[in-house]
Parts: structure tokens; sequence; C-alpha cells
């Protein structure tokens, strides 16, 4: 593993990539710490804070999450890159149903850049929008929260609304707007998928703090005693290591359907012949089940208490409770939400006929099944039995952070770190990214991070001459992009003891 890690810097190209990605994640980082001008973000920290020990961040904790804190530091990068994700599952659910955009994709690379930038606009209409919604949460936060005394905290904004508004929504749409040229650059020119990584990055975030939180619970004062004992925190540590295992293997496993090609006789050559398979996720809606169910929980819990308060009617503040985290009633409605949203993504995304008339035009069948339209049945079949496991997968993952937030007493901070949305992107993110580094290492013959896909018998005279080809404009690179990294370092210092 040392090796591979070594090895990745060997590698010109593969090293810029890295470096160029880590450039631009630096930048990600520094615009989720510039304050929005005349706002004032700690009557929100404080808020969020208090919620977290009263058991839950609720649906300003997810939120928080995806931007990688930077919604309640009031920065720039409030919104994050969520209006542009919002914007893509919108049009990846519309490509499904209207035939003009499933025709547009199926027209190749050209299909896919409008495609694209029906996208980009539809994130700039989307930022404009919540860019709004936002600064009038932040101007008078009592209507969106009218069961707490947020006023108490002190006041948010510090300027006039008129002006505030103006330049909050410029600068809120323009930080999403730059996050997504971000994210496309690493795509581009990077390693990885620049969208993902941004999230993940701003998960990983939060991740010292949690440490930090978590920690104080087994320290206590001279003559007190800690919340937490030794024994509690191996369990916990155990406990971790169990459901990111989990979840690894949840997130790689396939269902693999054998497929047989005919042989096919072409002039003078002989295509086909060969066997192959099919494979099926066992998890093949991913995150986007536990995302949606989580929006619309907590979009009836909102509505719920704002129509009681408007209405003065404690009935409907009352229904509002049964959505809350910690109840009975939430977690059911909750894991239903969970297993619906994962068969509607698999009925809109997986094609078992298309894929079975593919297979019928080159000359594939699954062995022991008819080709055409039993095929189809078979694969949908199959994909709705491994739904149901992964949609059960899912909700348990789901559930746990509040399992060991409600048992255990740890910040809703570190909680999501246990499961639940945040987990789960880690884990695809960076075994994507992993992936991708291991096809560069296997390419110039290096051993790489998995151990199936080492190649044995290679020898160790042709290692090296890779290696020692790494002439001197190589070793310039190398030292540019560092003298590039210490010198954003320097800066971020700067804008954090300015700003901070």
């Amino acid at each position: 593993m040392i090796s591979a890690f070594v090895n990745v810097f060997k590698i010109p190209e593969l090293r810029d990539k890295i470096f160029f990605t880590l450039f631009l994640l630096f930048i990600a980082r520094v615009g989720a710490n510039i304050p929005l001008p005349g706002i004032d973000p700690m009557p929100l920290q404080e808020f969020f804070d208090d919620q977290s020990r009263a058991g839950g961040g609720g649906l300003l904790g997810l939120y928080n999450m995806f931007t990688g804190g930077a919604l309640l530091r009031g920065a720039i990068f409030a919104l994050g890159i969520m209006p542009y994700i919002s914007a893509s599952i919108v049009f990846q659910l519309l490509t499904a149903a209207v035939p003009s955009l499933a025709r547009l994709q199926q027209e190749g690379e050209v299909g896919r850049q409008k495609i694209t930038q029906y996208t980009r606009y539809a994130t700039l209409l989307i930022c404009l929008v919540q860019s709004v919604l936002l600064v009038l949460t932040l101007s008078n936060p009592t209507q969106i929260f009218p069961e707490y005394d947020i006023s108490r905290y002190g006041d948010i904004i510090l300027v006039s609304q008129g002006w505030f508004m103006l330049t909050s929504v410029i600068f809120l749409t323009s930080g999403t707007i730059l996050l997504m040229w971000l994210g496309e650059q690493i795509t581009n020119r990077g390693i990885g998928n620049g969208i993902s990584i941004l999230i993940t990055v701003g998960i990983l975030a939060d991740l010292p703090a949690a440490i930090v939180l978590t920690f104080q619970l087994f320290t206590a004062p001279v003559g007190e005693t800690a919340q937490l004992g030794l024994g509690e925190g191996i369990l916990m540590l155990l406990f971790l290591f169990l459901v990111i295992a989990g979840v690894v293997m949840v997130t790689q496993a396939v269902r693999k359907i054998p497929v047989q090609y005919a042989k096919r006789v072409v002039g003078r050559k002989v295509f086909g012949g060969q066997s192959s398979y099919l494979p099926l996720k066992v998890n093949y809606s991913g995150v986007m089940p536990i995302i949606f169910a989580s929006a619309i929980m907590m979009f009836f819990t909102t509505v719920f208490q704002q129509l009681g308060g408007v209405v003065n009617a404690n009935w409907l503040r009352d229904a509002g409770t049964f959505f809350q985290q910690g109840q009975l009633t939430y977690y059911l409605v909750f894991g239903l939400m969970i297993f619906a949203f994962s068969y509607f993504w698999v009925s809109v995304m997986f094609k078992p006929v298309q894929i079975a008339d593919d297979l019928k035009k080159y000359g594939g069948y699954v062995p022991g099944v008819r080709p055409g339209e039993p095929t189809a049945r078979y694969l949908d079949f199959t994909m709705t039995r491994l739904t149901l496991a992964g949609a059960a997968f899912l909700t348990l993952i789901a559930v746990l952070p509040d399992g060991v937030l409600f048992s255990t007493g740890v910040p809703y901070q570190a909680a999501q770190f246990f499961g639940g949305t945040g987990l789960l992107i880690i884990v695809g993110v960076l075994l994507d990214f992993l992936r991708q580094v291991e096809t560069y290492l296997l390419q110039r013959h290096y051993d790489g991070f998995l151990k199936k896909g080492r190649i044995r018998g290679r020898s160790q005279g042709r290692t090296r001459q890779l290696v020692d080809t790494s002439g001197l404009q190589e070793g310039k690179t190398l030292w540019r992009w560092l003298l590039v990294m210490v010198v954003s370092g320097l800066v971020a210092w700067g804008l954090n003891a300015a700003l901070f």
C-alpha cells in the first residue's frame, strides 16, 4: 500500500492531476470560510450547536453537511454545489420521461453537451431562487423556526436588508457557479469526478471537529465523571469500522448475470463466441433514496409547524412532531419512503428492455433464457430482488446515525459519520478515486492499491527503467506545484487571520 502511494508521485501526468485537484479543492475551502458582507454567523452557529446537543441537526444540519460548513459560517459558498446536483437530478429524470431529451441524449457527445448546457441554466435559476429564500430566512429566521427563540442569540444581519439582499444574492449565486466550474475543471484536468469530490471534501471538513467533540465525552475535569468510558470508546471504534466495511461491501457488491455471445462470421473473420457477464449492482440507486426521503420528511415537519403557527392550531403542530427525529412514526415513514424511492429510481434508470435488445442485437444471450422479452423479464425480476436487499441496507444505514446519537449522546456532528448520506457519499467517491488512480498505475506497470489488480511476474528492471526516465522537467513541475501550494497556504492563513 505504501509503495503504491509512492508510485503515484512517480508518474508525471498523475502527479500533476493530483496537485491540480488539491489546488482547486483548496480554493473551494477558502470560499467556504469567507463570510458574506454584513453578516454575523455566530448566532446561527450557536443555534445549531444547541440543536445538535438537543438531539439532531435536522434539515439545517443535512444541508450544512453538503456545503462543508459554509452555511453556518454565512460564507459566499453557503449554497454549495447542491443547486447543480438538484438540476442534474431533475434532468436525469426528465431524460427518462421526455422523449425529446431522450433523443438528445442518444445523439452522442453533441447531445450530452446540450443537456449539460441546459443543466447550467437550470442551476443558475435554482441559485437565484435559493439565494433569495436563504437571505429572507437569515433576515427573519423565526418564520422558519417558529418554535425557537433565535432572537436571543443575537442579530444575524448587521446591515440594511435591501443592500444585504442585493449583494448576498449576487455573491451566493456566483459562489455556486464558481464551484460548478471548479468541479468541471477537476473532472476534465484533475482526477476523479469533480462535483462528487467537492461534496466529499466538504463532508470530511467536519471530521476534525467531530473527533474533538467525541474526545471531550471521554474526558472530564478533576472530580467529575466522563460521559463515556474507555470500553464504550473501543466498542464505538469497532462499530465504526464494521459500518464502513459493510458500506464498502454493499457498494461494491454486484450480481453477475452470465452472458454468452454467439459466433459470427464477417468475411474471413470470426467474432464472438466468448463468455462474459452483466453486472447488476445491489445498491443500484446509490444514495439518492436517502436524500429524497430526508428532504420530504423535513418538508412535512416544516410545513406542519408553520401552518400550525399561522392558523394557531395545536393539532397541526402535534402532527409535525410525528415526523421529527426520535419518533417511531418518523422511522416507519422514513423507511417506507426509502424503499419507495429505491424502486422508483431503479424503474427510471434501469432499462431491462433496452439491455435485452442490445444483447440480442450483438448476438448475446443469457444461458437458459430466451433472447428478447424473456430476457427483459428475467433482468427485471433479478433487479427487483436486488433492489429489495439494497433498500433494506439503505434503511439500516440511514437510521444508524440517529441510533448512535440517542444511545450514546455523541454530538450530531460526530454521529453522522456512523452512517447516513455522508458515509455513503464518502465511500463511493473514494472508491471511484482509487479506481482511477489504479488505472494509471497499472498502465505504467506499477502495482496498484487493489490486490487483485497486481501484475505478477513484472521484471524489476522494467520498473526501474520507468522510474529512471523522470527527467529534470518533471522535477521542475513538482517544485512548481509545491511552490503554488505553499503560497496558497500562506494566502489562506492570512485570509483566515484577517477574517476570523
